[in-house]
């Protein structure tokens, strides 16, 4: 009579991937057992392929890094080329600063030689405010005090300096301090879209400003710095350009002879520590040397 074997069912890929098996290690000579793992083909591959990921990746650190330096002869070109473009970079900001400070020099040598002609150029600006107009200044209800106060005054280095057009003859009762002292290096001229004077001064001088009035503009520009502007009354504006700091912020009231800004070389337009002084009068510009003595 024969026998027949029972066929066992085939196992699915599921199910071979996810029978559980155990990794039994005993000792050779006693057969104790020592440890057990426990594992499934899902965990194996698993752990295989973020192995093989890790090695990839380690692979590609290394070939970019420490294996680069020793086999790729291209490496140490770009390491020379970065080298060289770092170096170039630095030469050219000395050639920039030793240009800038020899541009410097020549200015003041030519000032101190007398010569005022100008290498500065600044852009023409446009500063419109509308106040109330002018009160003219009734001197017979001056006290005595003031009258005598009001004499002095005309008579000192900060006295407005006679007017010689009509056009601004109510500007004539308002005194102008002086906002800096220093030489002269570029006068006021239209046609070179010069709208102002510039003033050579020392470092971290104080500016004053000219007369009362109220902070319209405190900023900075490209061309001209650290600028403050100050509207005073009768439609007049003052403007300070290249500026190392500006005290008085926009609103604020300030009174003639007050310190705003400290005279520096900010900007693209300057080559030296100075002050660009406007005065603009409804709308246009005035020469500053006919109104302040500098």
């Amino acid at each position: 009579m024969r026998q027949f074997k029972t066929l066992k069912p085939k196992k699915t890929i599921a199910e071979r991937f996810s029978t559980k098996y155990q990794l039994v290690i005993r000792k050779e000579e006693n057969l104790e057992e020592k440890s057990t793992i426990g594992f499934t083909y899902t965990r194996i591959m698993i752990v295989a392929f973020i192995i093989i990921v890790f090695i990839f990746a380690a692979s590609l650190f290394l070939s970019q890094t420490l294996l680069a330096r020793w086999f790729d002869p291209r490496y140490a070109q770009r390491e020379t080329a970065r080298k060289l473009l770092i170096l170039s970079q630095r030469v050219d900001s000395l050639q920039q600063a030793d240009e800038e400070k020899a541009a410097f020099i020549e200015n003041f040598q030519r000032v101190l030689s007398g010569d005022t002609s100008s290498r500065f150029v600044d852009a023409p600006a446009a500063l419109k405010e509308q106040t109330k107009p002018i009160k003219p200044l009734n001197t017979a209800k001056l006290a005595p005090s003031d009258s005598q106060f009001r004499k002095d005054f005309e008579q000192s280095e900060l006295s407005l300096i006679s007017l010689t057009s009509s056009n601004y003859s109510e500007l004539s009762e308002t005194f102008f301090f002086t906002p800096i002292t220093g030489f002269i290096s570029d006068r006021y001229d239209v046609k070179k879209a010069h709208y102002g004077v510039d003033i050579v001064a020392k470092s971290n001088e104080p500016v004053k400003c000219i007369a009362d009035g109220t902070v319209i503009m405190a900023s900075w520009t490209q061309d001209a710095g650290h600028v403050i502007a100050v509207q005073h009354r009768g439609n007049l504006i003052s403007v300070y350009k290249h500026n190392a700091e500006l005290l008085k912020k926009v609103g604020s009231f300030v009174n003639a002879g007050e310190i705003i800004s400290i005279v520096g070389n900010s900007g693209e337009m300057t080559s030296g520590p100075h002050l660009h002084f406007e005065l603009w009068y409804n709308g246009n510009s005035l020469n500053p040397e006919e109104f302040v003595t500098f």
